[in-house]
């Protein structure tokens, strides 16, 4: 409480590093906490994981592209952040995931009436098809990201290009939202603004402890830790939030969302970040961006085609997501 007390000491506390990553988890804490609650207002199921959380969860990346912009010459930078939190969402994250809790991907909790037991089966098809419909916009964003990156660099009309898609897939979420009231007869409730005010709290926080690591790293002194790793850490650093996030529905057995989240921050860092960014500068392609597209796509693909086929992922693919993490990490860091 000594600390607190005195505004100076406060200051001193929180120019320590640990102490903002701190504030970074709190505030991330916090917006999910109120998403959590969003659900049942008028958002649910697998748009609640594409459409809202994706936003929070993803919120860090976007801040990290807007700070990166005001120093310059930092698109590379911006790049190896969004390849490495998209690869991490879908190898290592979900891997984890389905080897802890089994990754129904289109299973709720067990019912427990015989009504509820015979809706199911319809439930599980609709969220598997929407699950499927939201990898399908992966494959697009990522494969329209590695054409434009074709001739090594992403400009002006390319982020043109890259957002427009994402403001496209957005606005398709939001008339599914409203179609679906109109038929269940509902509205959003008042309190929605309430959520949003705590979540803005948050997504302030966010700002200010990203702001003050990127400045920590880039200039601090030290043999293990050098500006050049910034998107390496800052990538490994903003996809805490995400697991926290599929480490709780996974654990209620939420397994829609799990996935839909982890997809749809994928989609807020490619197209939307680079998009962004590329606005205001170019974006020169690094060397491991071969192989990082190859790994999301390629995880895409096996979450795609047991999706499909069984509606879940086996417990068995989570070894193999996480190896996978492993060849990436051995390609990007050890071999550079």
């Amino acid at each position: 409480m000594h600390v607190f007390s005195n505004p100076q000491h406060l200051v001193s506390y929180l120019s320590n590093p640990l102490a903002q990553i701190g504030v970074f988890m709190a505030a991330s804490a916090l917006m999910i906490w109120r998403l959590q609650a969003i659900e049942s207002k008028g958002f649910e199921g697998t748009v609640l994981g594409t459409l809202i959380m994706p936003y929070c969860s993803g919120f860090a990346n976007l801040i990290f592209a807007f700070v990166m912009s005001r120093s310059g010459g930092k698109g590379s930078t911006v790049m190896e952040n969004c390849i490495v939190n998209n690869v991490t969402n879908l190898t290592l994250i979900l891997g984890l995931t389905t080897l802890l809790f089994g990754a129904s991907a289109a299973q709720k909790s067990t019912p427990r009436t015989k009504k509820m037991t015979k809706g199911l089966p319809a439930a599980n098809k609709l969220f598997r098809l929407e699950l499927l419909f939201t990898l399908i916009a992966l494959f697009l964003f990522t494969g329209t990201l590695w054409a434009l990156a074709k001739d090594g660099v992403l400009d002006f009309y390319d982020g043109l290009v890259l957002v427009g898609l994402f403001v496209f897939w957005q606005v398709l979420h939001v008339f599914e939202i409203l179609k679906n009231n109109v038929r269940k007869n509902r509205s959003f409730h008042w309190s929605i603004a309430f959520d949003l005010l705590l979540i803005a709290a948050g997504a302030y926080g966010i700002y200010v402890s990203v702001d003050f690591l990127v400045h920590w790293v880039s200039t601090v002194k030290s043999p293990y830790i050098s500006e050049k790793d910034l998107g390496w850490l800052s990538g490994a650093l903003m996809v805490l939030p995400n697991a926290f996030i599929a480490l709780y529905y996974g654990y209620v057995g939420r397994q829609d969302i799990v996935i839909s989240s982890q997809v749809g921050d994928g989609h807020i860092c490619i197209p939307m970040c680079i998009g962004l960014f590329t606005l205001f500068d170019k974006i020169t392609i690094p060397g491991f961006f071969q192989i990082g597209i190859y790994v999301i796509v390629g995880a895409a693909a096996l979450h795609f085609l047991f999706i499909a086929l069984m509606g879940r992922l086996p417990r068995a693919l989570g070894v193999v997501l996480v190896g996978a993490y492993g060849v990436f990490i051995y390609a990007g860091v050890v071999q550079q």
